[in-house]
């Protein structure tokens, strides 16, 4: 398997016109469908990976050092491709087939699928379009419902879906933010377009197409990691950029930033924050692997400990880069310095619902012993 360092490489080296262009520079892209990066957690049958849930969390670790929002993409770019295992055969080779294959989307159902006999009528607007300039196909949630708008289930199976889109999909030019500015996380919409019943998907883990260890583990979970751990690589980019100032002398001061003992308690102390989250993600994602190679499923204990992990990532990337960013004083406040970009990009991806603080609450629930609604995890 790839080191990811070329593509850790390409991604560095276009990160300036990946912001300014508001999307993942084309060589980037390139280089990431070069490499199977986009890939990884599509099931092999459509040309993909179909890898250990690590190896697609140690890519987006990787190019998000090289650049946030295109660690990004990769990260949307697999965790939509997890529900290509969802999809019968001659769909999911329609829409991940190609190598040059990318999906992404929002799975909470926004919007409305109107269920006919063979094809639905798909109409919705989603926010956080992220990779939306350079997928072949977005999706969204949607609801089920009858020509009278009624709800239904589809195949009596459920109420609500993921739709994917080959065509027919709007974007809106409404990421106007203050970071993460390449990810192209725009809102789209869709209006009556059809679409055939087998491109709608259930997000229950329990009704796949394709089986394998890697299609038992939450989406939602893979999602947060995979948040968590593109975050993780911005901040050991923060950390290689402080490394970089260690001759800068700060203003008042006779010797170099590297030579000040407080510069040189908070590299090392951002340093273990970023190790141990990496640690820890490692652990619970073995531990949770050998669960579904043996139980066929992920327990209750790992799900939690997944989630909990993920939050303890992001939690100490902002930290990691908080530190960075304060120790290296006026010259990370210029947008010429990588440092600034990554200091607005954590912050951005901090945001994400997946490691939002309120996580931690259902968390602490089942540590504590008490009966706890896990469905959100």
């Amino acid at each position: 398997m790839t080191s990811w360092a070329t593509a850790a490489a390409t991604a560095a080296e276009y990160a300036e016109q990946t912001e300014a262009d508001g999307a993942v520079a084309r060589p980037v892209v390139d280089q990431l469908i070069a490499d199977g990066a986009m890939k990884l957690w599509v099931p092999a049958r459509y040309g993909g990976g179909e890898t250990h849930l690590q190896v697609g969390l140690d890519a987006m670790a990787a190019v998000g050092r090289g650049c946030g929002s295109s660690g990004w993409a990769v990260m949307i770019a697999n965790t939509t491709g997890l529900l290509a295992s969802r999809l019968n055969s001659d769909a999911g080779e329609l829409l991940f087939g190609e190598p040059a294959s990318i999906c992404g989307g929002f799975a909470p159902p926004t919007g409305v699928a109107t269920i006919g006999t063979t094809t639905a009528r798909v109409t919705g607007q989603w926010p956080w379009g992220s990779g939306s300039s350079h997928a072949t196909t977005m999706g969204g949630g949607v609801r089920y419902v009858n020509d009278a708008g009624e709800p239904v289930e589809l195949g009596g199976r459920s109420r609500t879906g993921f739709a994917f889109f080959h065509a027919g999909v709007e974007l809106l030019d409404t990421w106007n933010v203050a970071g993460m500015e390449g990810t192209a996380s725009t809102d789209y919409r869709v209006d009556d377009v059809a679409i055939p019943l087998d491109h709608i998907v259930p997000l229950d883990r329990r009704l796949l197409e394709v089986d394998g260890p890697l299609y038992r583990f939450s989406v939602f979970g893979a999602l947060a990691l995979g948040v968590s751990m593109v975050m993780v690589g911005m901040g050991e980019r923060a950390l290689d950029e402080l490394a970089t100032l260690a001759e800068k002398v700060p203003q008042g001061s006779g010797r170099g930033l590297g030579e000040r003992a407080t510069a040189q308690v908070d590299i090392a102390r951002a340093d273990a924050a970023l190790r141990a989250a990496r640690a820890l993600v490692g652990d619970v994602v073995g531990t949770a692997w050998e669960e579904v190679i043996t139980d066929g499923q992920v327990s209750d204990k790992s799900r939690v400990a997944l989630r909990l992990a993920a939050n303890h990532a992001a939690e100490s990337s902002v930290s990691a880069v908080d530190r960075c960013y304060r120790t290296a004083g006026g010259a990370a406040v210029y947008k010429r310095s990588p440092l600034q970009r990554v200091f607005r990009d954590v912050h951005v991806a901090a945001q994400h619902a997946m490691v939002s603080e309120r996580i931690f609450e259902p968390i602490g629930r089942y540590r504590f012993g008490l009966e706890t609604d896990l469905r959100p995890l």
